[in-house]
């Protein structure tokens, strides 16, 4: 098996799966149409959400648990709850609350902030993002802590940024941010699903190898764990692609990206059939048991 077929066999096991593709759009498309029909007096299950997050992005993988969904109010709530005398913001995720539980009644759902909050019996959590349009593609949306206030984001330009660099790149930014989900997972690295997207964007716009085949897969690897291991300790935030938000550090990564640079330089040296066992055990070591044996 060449180096080609052990990163496209790992792009298919890292992917999500087709039925949590179909069960995602069976919830996201009855919370839609039950907040669509509770604030619009519309039947549409698609009109005015939209996936954000990780998902929204198309950068998720296999081991997906949060789904991040945002829901277009009317303009006209805004005044609404705005004119509160306390905290209209956290009225506010009470109301997108009780509509989502007209229609998930059994499952735990709750306000947490900024969203509310839907846990489902097999793991996967929605997080559902109230917003209001603005002109130039941003929106606000509440927040409840601290007495309320309202907070402004824009993850169309995000998901625009990512979609564009994607494309000039053979989809190649896409796969890279998923299969470092799956290494952050192994390794437990402290990265969050914006923090990998926001780096891979800056690495793969100069990466010279960026619109290549799976046959360069594993060089891309290596060479982001490089980037990763090189960046400053000290460094406590980036700016997210399209959006320019903030993206927090959450812990120093950079250690365990420069051990595992180590090990995707040995595995990149294992060249011909004859190595490609201890090669595909070298990137196991790496990205776990979810890469090819």
């Amino acid at each position: 098996m060449s180096v080609g077929d052990e990163f496209t066999q790992f792009k298919d096991r890292y992917n999500i799966g087709t039925d949590l593709i179909s069960s995602i759009s069976y919830r996201y498309k009855r919370i839609t149409g039950q907040l669509n029909l509770d604030f619009r007096s519309s039947s549409s299950d698609t009109a005015n959400s939209l996936y954000v997050g990780s998902y929204g992005r198309d950068t998720a993988a296999k081991g997906l648990s949060d789904l991040d969904m945002a829901y277009v109010l009317p303009s006209s709530l805004y005044s609404q709850y705005n004119s509160y005398t306390s905290n209209g913001q956290s009225a506010l995720l009470q109301a997108v609350k009780t509509s989502i539980r007209h229609t998930y009644p059994t499952s735990d759902s709750y306000g947490d902030g900024q969203v509310v909050v839907v846990n489902f019996t097999d793991g996967v959590t929605f997080e559902v993002l109230p917003v209001f349009d603005n002109q130039g593609g941003t929106w606000t949306y509440p927040n409840a802590n601290g007495g309320g206030s309202w907070k402004t984001c824009n993850p169309r330009a995000e998901i625009e940024a990512i979609h564009n660099r994607s494309l000039v790149t053979n989809r190649n930014l896409k796969h890279l941010c998923r299969m470092m989900r799956v290494w952050r997972d192994h390794n437990n690295a402290p990265m969050s699903g914006a923090l990998i997207d926001a780096l891979a964007y800056y690495f793969i716009g100069d990466w010279p190898h960026r619109d290549k085949s799976f046959l360069y897969h594993d060089w891309m690897a290596r060479d982001f764990l490089l980037y990763l291991a090189e960046r400053d300790t000290n460094q406590t935030y980036w700016r997210m692609p399209g959006s320019g938000a903030t993206v927090w550090s959450k812990g120093i990564f950079q250690h365990k990206a420069r051990a595992d640079y180590n090990n995707a330089v040995e595995a990149c040296g294992l060249t011909g059939d004859e190595n490609g066992a201890k090669r595909r055990a070298k990137w196991r070591y790496v990205f776990g048991s979810t890469f090819p044996s």
